[in-house]
């Protein structure tokens, strides 16, 4: 049909904007934490609890808006979404208690589920109609708009509030939304070329051997971003505390993870058409184990920081793999399901790997992620045959 090629690459350009967006907003808001913890005067534990309000706010969204995405589209879900986000993200400056705090965390965490679980449905729409693998270039943008938004956060947090920087990210977001939201809402979502809906196209009824199958990509999605969310924040404490590290050298620590993960997901659509899906996480699931057993045991400092640079790059493309099959198997259900279970592995691996190393020692814990870096690329291998039926 005319133009749908010039449709279908305005379409990526602005799921990549809204991508980088969502990456950007909640990196922006992370940087500000500890300025919020002073001004409600939350203890470590009260903060604790006023943060899980995100948790609970985004995994009782992303349960949800698979159902809205298949009533309203996945389109328009992620431009309310964005709005929501953009919001939301305003008011916790505005806040003096840490119960106040949670209210409104709870709100930004349900924006930030809902729009994960939209975009990620439009994406795997996307990629069907490119036929081309394409999903870890999205996950790239919101890798990058993370890192420029901690980054700029940091740059501003001594000349600006918490009040006006965040209230410069709702300014921000809201123009991002008005200008990318027009493609999205303009834009039907595509189907596969040349077929309207057969089987290509139309994901399958959400039975029971089609839930066990989007159930096991979720567990890859979980098993990855367990690492991810244990390397976010044990791993400086691990370079300063067992490895004699400057508290600058273990901050770095986490940049060359984050660094390598980037790369790797902007790598990622040559690596699949090359590969191929299968492959791409049996090898990425064995890289990640090899390298986190290097940075959790290595004696040298230098091989820690080698260690987490090779665990990003065998992780990164795992989740967006794991998230765009549940999506092809069983449509917004698919990634709602997917993304929930991965979101469950990011907020499980801080806390396990504490208390694994109030047990053992932080070293050992942090094997638990190569542990579950090689077990997805067990389930990987194991589930070849029945995924690609």
């Amino acid at each position: 049909m005319p133009g749908n090629g010039n449709d279908l690459t305005r379409l990526r350009i602005a799921l990549t904007v809204f991508f980088a967006l969502d990456g950007f907003i909640f990196a922006g808001w992370v940087v500000r934490i500890p300025a919020i913890k002073e001004q409600t005067g939350a203890s470590a534990s009260a903060l604790g609890l006023a943060l899980l309000g995100i948790s609970a706010g985004a995994v009782i969204t992303m349960v949800l808006t698979g159902r809205l995405c298949r009533r309203y589209g996945s389109h328009q879900v992620t431009v309310v979404c964005a709005v929501l986000l953009s919001l939301s993200v305003a008011l916790p400056p505005l806040t003096h208690s840490p119960l106040a705090l949670g209210a409104v965390l709870l709100l930004f965490g349900a924006a930030y589920g809902g729009i994960n679980v939209a975009f990620n449905s439009a994406a795997v729409d996307l990629v069907s109609a490119l036929r081309r693998p394409v999903m870890p270039s999205f996950h790239a943008a919101f890798s990058l708009g993370g890192m420029i938004g901690a980054g700029l956060g940091g740059l501003v947090a001594g000349a600006l509030s918490p009040a006006r920087h965040l209230l410069g990210l709702t300014v921000f977001g809201l123009l991002v939304t008005l200008l990318a939201g027009r493609t999205l809402l303009r834009i039907r979502p595509p189907t596969a070329p040349e077929t309207g809906s057969p089987v290509e196209s139309a994901p399958r009824r959400l039975n029971t051997r089609t839930r066990g199958l989007v159930i096991t990509f979720g567990l890859i999605a979980l098993c990855t971003a367990f690492g991810e969310g244990a390397l976010a924040d044990w791993s400086a404490l691990h370079l300063e505390l067992d490895l004699d590290a400057t508290p600058g050298v273990a901050a770095a620590g986490y940049s060359c993870f984050a660094l390598a993960m980037t790369i790797g997901r902007l790598t990622g659509t040559k690596l699949l058409e090359r590969l191929g899906q299968t492959r791409t996480l049996v090898y990425g699931g064995t890289i990640a184990g090899a390298g986190m057993l290097l940075g959790a045991l290595a004696p040298a400092l230098w091989a820690a920081l080698l260690g987490f640079v090779v665990t990003g790059l065998g992780l990164a493309n795992l989740f967006p793999v794991a998230v765009q099959r549940a999506g092809s198997l069983a449509g917004p259900d698919g990634v709602a399901i997917a993304s929930t279970l991965g979101y469950g592995g990011m907020l499980l691996g801080p806390p396990t790997i504490g208390f694994m190393a109030d047990w053992l020692s932080l070293p050992t814990a942090l094997t638990s992620v190569a542990a579950l870096a090689a077990a997805a690329a067990v389930i990987a291998f194991m589930t070849r045959r029945a995924a690609a039926a």
